[in-house]
């Protein structure tokens, strides 16, 4: 295998992969949590206690829309009660901690990426832009722009403010 294809491969496995358990013990921790009192409830973080009870139960990943399916049926029915007692252990556990950690994790700069690239695949007009394909869209983009194939209008301009290249100063032939 090319390892230069194998970061792709990795990453191709990241998105398109998504753990079933996660969305049924994040259900889970919301419906105990507000089952709880609001002044006991209000303490509890529940990134805290997702993470926990995920640390001990299975994980159950699909990459497709009928493996999500089957993983979840199999979650709702096989796992159910032991999703419910490893969030109310969670609950538990989070609550007593002395050493609770109050520098949780930021994922800012992942969610501006992420932003950045919705914004990238409207202004380009490309659903399927990803990280990886970003650089020859940009670079296809340029060259048809350049070509005349392309007018641009920023989103919000007025539509008699189309951005023509064969007008524009700089392609006039002097």
């Amino acid at each position: 295998m090319d390892s230069a294809n194998q970061p792709s491969k990795r990453h191709a496995f990241l998105k398109n992969s998504r753990n079933v358990m996660e969305v049924l013990v994040v259900k889970e921790v919301e419906l105990q949590i507000q089952s709880l009192p609001t002044k006991t409830a209000k303490y509890i973080n529940p990134s805290e206690v997702t993470a926990y009870a995920l640390n001990r139960l299975p994980a159950l990943y699909a990459t497709s829309k009928r493996g999500w399916q089957r993983q979840l049926h199999r979650g709702k029915t096989e796992f159910h009660q032991k999703v419910a007692t490893a969030v109310r252990q969670a609950i538990i556990a989070v609550q007593q901690d002395p050493l609770r950690a109050e520098d949780f994790l930021d994922f800012q700069d992942e969610n501006a990426a992420l932003a950045a690239l919705q914004e990238l695949k409207i202004l380009l007009q490309d659903a399927d832009l990803s990280w990886e394909n970003l650089p020859n869209v940009i670079e296809q983009t340029l060259l048809d722009t350049l070509r005349g194939r392309i007018t641009w209008r920023k989103s919000g301009t007025p539509e008699h403010e189309i951005f023509d290249w064969e007008k524009h100063p700089h392609n006039q032939r002097g």
